[in-house]
């Protein structure tokens, strides 16, 4: 069929790649690695967590050619369709000087084994390309998808906070390069729907939200999908088939973000980078909690809609968004409903949508005047975690008495849900501690937690009681020290 393109387009550091032969389970890093003999990118954890397969994929947006880090492990071939895709080979090359990111980790002796310095050096290289001058936070933001057994990272913000504080990525030659590069993707996209297969592995990209429509009336059992940061494990560590795949982090419909005075209506394609600054914005209690949401090569792949449509208990955003009372559109076909993201929830691997039917966009209503707002993620370890509770609060208190209560929570039950009995204990009364004492008792009426690896079902239960008592300190006019700052120091020991 002439509207049917059967094979893969990119740009590899400097060259263009077209194949067919690309089933939906091909990672971009077999690819990297053992199709074109690029060893620099390694795998250590084949999941995403560990950062030692960091590339950059450039990707045309509205403003020009965006280059982002990547996890390769977890991000699929057919995926990056008429992108760019840069390796560490392609940072210096072959016979000229060291890059100034390599060359600062090379003088603040920020590697030892080795292993892991690729995949740092991308992802310094991505921050560098965007924020030439930034903070240790930003700094260490940017590091929270690598991780170092060896080093330390003291070294590796050394280095970082040198190379930043000096040199012009505007000289920088991936930078030079764009509009070359730019053009050349312009070149490969066609507009096509694309369909790729190696035997039955069959990938399939649709060229518009309606080719994708059409698509899912034929193949309602289809995978989607988006960001792969979870699709990605049920391949590497599950050695699960996920054919026929359908790919649709390329759908520009899918990547709207509309601030109205309504509120923020986000495609379901938007990764939580791409939605940060508004987020930030709009919902500033949200802004810390972003920060834990995965590393930054898992923010920049991974995508609301995607977060939500899986239906996991411990998804982080479920929870938050539920609060602040979002709703959700499906579409089948040319048909359309919508619904409040806390009806999609069903139970455990069923949500309320029917074969065919996918997640088009996400709708977040403005905070209400006189609300109190919070969302809070506890798990094992603080950076790139998944977590074992998440809570989220939303109270509107007129005159000390709270009006209404709007509260969620993940990894409390089979799916992401609201504490009714909480609520209610809360409505109506002060806006006191005695009041959240007292609601503290009602959590056993709303949850039944598991125990399981990430925490016991005791660990949970107390840690929900206690996010209750923490957002009342965070938010009432008291004198409660409830989070060391940043800079704080270890109490002098008394003798």
């Amino acid at each position: 069929m002439d509207h049917i393109r059967t094979e893969i387009r990119f740009v590899l550091n400097d060259r263009d790649v077209r194949i067919s032969d690309v089933g939906a389970s091909d990672t971009l890093l077999d690819f990297i690695r053992l199709r074109k003999n690029l060893t620099g990118t390694k795998e250590g954890c084949a999941e995403g967590d560990c950062g030692a397969c960091t590339v950059l994929v450039g990707r045309r947006t509205a403003t020009g050619l965006q280059y982002e880090a990547v996890n390769a492990c977890i991000r699929l071939l057919a995926s990056i369709d008429c992108c760019h895709v840069v390796t560490v080979e392609h940072v210096a090359k072959t016979g000229a000087p060291l890059h100034p990111i390599q060359q600062s980790m090379v003088d603040h002796h920020a590697s030892q084994c080795g292993f892991c310095t690729p995949g740092i050096v991308m992802s310094l290289y991505a921050m560098w390309m965007s924020k030439p001058l930034s903070c240790d936070e930003e700094i260490e933001s940017t590091l929270q998808g690598n991780l170092c057994r060896c080093t330390g990272y003291q070294p590796i913000i050394d280095a970082a906070k040198a190379v930043f504080g000096g040199g012009d990525p505007a000289q920088d030659a991936l930078t030079m390069e764009r509009n070359a590069i730019s053009a050349r993707l312009d070149e490969m996209n066609d507009g096509r729907r694309v369909r790729v297969s190696r035997g039955s592995d069959i990938a399939i990209l649709p060229a518009s939200v309606d080719d994708l429509a059409e698509i899912l009336l034929k193949e309602p059992d289809a995978t989607l999908v988006a960001g792969s940061t979870d699709v990605g494990l049920w391949v590497t560590k599950f050695m699960r088939s996920i054919s026929p795949a359908i790919f649709i982090a390329h759908l520009d419909e899918l990547l709207s973000i509309d601030d109205s005075p309504e509120g923020v209506t986000l495609g379901a394609g938007v990764t939580y980078s791409q939605c940060e600054a508004v987020m930030r914005t709009k919902f500033p209690h949200l802004g810390r909690f972003w920060d834990r949401i995965g590393g930054r090569q898992v923010r920049n792949m991974g995508t609301i809609g995607g977060n939500i449509a899986n239906g996991s208990p411990i998804g982080d955003t479920p929870p938050a968004l539920i609060v602040l009372d979002a709703t959700i559109t499906l579409r089948k076909g040319p048909e359309r409903r919508t619904l409040p993201l806390a009806d999609y929830f069903i139970t455990y691997g069923k949500q309320d949508r029917s074969p065919g039917e996918f997640l088009e966009t996400i709708h977040i209503p403005r905070a209400k005047p006189g609300s109190v707002n919070a969302a809070y993620k506890i798990s094992k370890r603080r950076d790139e975690d998944i977590s074992s509770v998440c809570g989220a609060f939303s109270l509107l208190v007129e005159n000390g008495m709270i009006a209404s209560a709007r509260i969620a929570y993940g990894g409390m039950a089979a799916t992401p849900k609201r504490a009714a009995t909480v609520e209610k204990a809360l409505v109506g009364k002060p806006w006191s501690e005695q009041t959240m004492r007292h609601a503290e008792t009602c959590f056993e009426q709303d949850f039944q937690p598991i125990s399981d690896w990430r925490a016991s079902a005791e660990y949970r239960s107390l840690v929900a009681r206690k996010l209750l008592r923490r957002f009342y300190l965070e938010h009432a006019e008291t004198d409660g020290a409830v989070r060391l700052p940043r800079d704080a120091k270890p109490a002098a020991s008394m003798s």
